[in-house]
């Protein structure tokens, strides 16, 4: 389909202290429905653990290069941030798109009890498809970390993503224990993604001229046959499954409880495709 990759220096640090504030809001399952969090203790929401999931080519977490440079966006001054829309740091482009709201609760699998001062860091393809930093270089929007508030929640604003060819509407993340952990390069404590919901995404294509192949890649594709989610069972899937609720000619909100398993090991996963040599069918 597309695809390369770059590198960055340091600033993570200088985030730190632009913490998530705490709030009490609504938590939900992907076609599973609703469950207020208000009054109840987080352990009494149902917890399926998410399942290892691929990175893909373009994490830009450190992991793999673009034109002989390692692409590290982590490392970045800015990269801590709650709207994903502009570029950061030295780079300037904003993506466009029908606004998406994501609120994502991180809990620990064993208990349901929130994962606070976590670290997610979390990227997605634009309205066509295209990663910043490898197929737009220009452009490191659409990433960034966000850190776990008290309740374990943290929030984005975003575009909702396109639908490319060979794979389901997703948005990739990693959980760090914190945000020195996820500058430092240590090892995710998970990387898997967020799949997003059939009818809304058909909605937002059909509606939004930016999403131009979003209607024919969706019809290509089902999330049983997807590459990344057609091993997970329906358990695990309700759970990764993105709830979406208002208007795209507005804003959408998203939410998902992102249950972790702590003792997991984590698989043995093919390595990204060499840089400039894009695999036929995207494995991202």
């Amino acid at each position: 389909m597309h695809h390369d990759q770059e590198d960055h220096d340091l600033g993570f640090h200088h985030d730190l202290p632009r913490l998530v504030s705490r709030r009490q809001l609504l938590a939900m399952f992907g076609g599973v429905g609703a469950v207020a969090l208000s009054g109840l203790p987080a352990s009494a929401l149902e917890c399926i653990a998410l399942p290892w999931e691929t990175a893909g080519p373009y994490p830009a977490d450190g992991s793999n290069v673009r034109s002989g440079q390692v692409v590290n966006a982590l490392t970045e001054e800015g990269i801590i941030r709650t709207d994903l829309r502009p570029s950061f740091g030295t780079l300037t482009p904003v993506a466009d798109g029908a606004q998406l709201d994501l609120e994502l609760t991180l809990v620990n699998a064993d208990g349901c009890t929130p994962l606070a001062n976590h670290a997610i860091y979390i990227w997605h393809c634009d309205t066509t498809g295209n990663y910043s930093l490898y197929d737009t270089p220009d452009a490191n929007y659409l990433r960034g970390v966000g850190i776990a508030d008290a309740d374990g929640k943290v929030r984005f604003t975003t575009i909702f993503p396109g639908c490319y060819d060979g794979r389901w509407p997703h948005i990739h993340f990693e959980i760090f224990q914190s945000a020195e952990s996820a500058v430092a390069g240590d090892a995710s404590l998970l990387t898997a993604q967020i799949a997003l919901p059939e009818d809304v995404s058909a909605d937002v294509y059909a509606a939004d001229s930016r999403y131009s192949n979003g209607t024919r890649n969706l019809s290509r594709i089902s999330i049983a046959r997807d590459m990344v989610f057609r091993d997970n069972t329906d358990a695990e899937l309700a759970q990764q499954t993105l709830a979406v609720t208002g208007d795209a000619a507005s804003a959408l909100s998203g939410t998902v409880t992102i249950p972790v398993d702590l003792t997991a090991a984590k698989p043995a996963f093919r390595s990204a495709p060499p840089a400039g040599n894009p695999p036929a069918t995207p494995q991202n």
